[in-house]
């Protein structure tokens, strides 16, 4: 048996994350073709590596079946419920940095905090006789902030494509998305909530806490930490 860890299958995600692990002496590399999630490791024992798509490694860590992943903040808080029962944030590793934010379009001039979205989802219910509709990927995250925040009289509209084009097309009224840059929101006319932000993410290391090890693991899994801890 070995400590099992889980990274991006593919793209920059992945190739930051073995730059990063690299830096750390620790070789991960993709074998086989493009099309085979199998890879290898170097520069430590008892340590096997597991190509995973970014949205799936929350709920491997969660059910045990890796041990270490590397996958967005945005993510882990969104798909696990409770998160911090469930996985231990090891180290943020510097990239991958994106915010997820409330965007409004930028030709409503008396909407720009929470407060006054909550006012316009009023008035919007009253003339249209449905809530403001809000697309997102990110229920949970954007749920509980709106309730802390006590915005009422809105939907969330699921949106797995691309967030920012459902105003345009007027299957929304606003969006919560994950921006880096805030350039696509500017180029569909959107604007960010001045107390929008929603959540901070980057691509960090994180532990299972359910994950079984035996003492081979344990040894495995305690000299990994302290070689990335370095």
């Amino acid at each position: 048996m070995s400590v099992k860890l889980g990274v991006p299958s593919k793209g920059r995600l992945m190739d930051k994350t073995f730059d990063w692990f690299e830096k750390h002496g620790i070789r991960l590399s993709r074998t086989g073709s493009d099309r085979e999630y199998s890879g290898a490791v170097e520069g430590i024992e008892g340590v096997s590596l597991v190509l995973l798509s970014a949205g799936e490694i929350p709920r491997e860590l969660a059910a045990g079946r890796i041990h270490l992943g590397v996958t967005g903040t945005d993510l882990v808080q969104e798909k696990l419920p409770r998160w911090e029962q469930q996985v231990e944030e090891i180290a943020p590793l510097g990239f991958g940095q994106a915010d997820l934010i409330l965007a409004v379009p930028g030709c409503w001039v008396d909407v720009d905090t929470l407060d006054d979205l909550d006012a316009a989802a009023a008035g919007f219910r009253a003339r249209h006789g449905f809530r403001l509709r809000i697309a997102t990927k990110y229920h949970r995250l954007v749920r509980d902030f709106l309730t802390d925040a006590g915005v009422a009289d809105y939907q969330l509209v699921d949106r797995q494509g691309a967030t920012e084009g459902t105003v345009k097309n007027e299957t929304a009224e606003a969006i919560a998305d994950i921006t880096s840059t805030g350039e696509t929101l500017r180029a569909n006319h959107l604007k960010i909530l001045g107390d929008g932000l929603v959540l901070r993410s980057q691509a960090t290391l994180w532990r299972s806490r359910v994950a079984e090890c035996d003492a081979t693991e344990k040894a495995a899994l305690k000299a990994l930490l302290k070689r990335v801890d370095g």
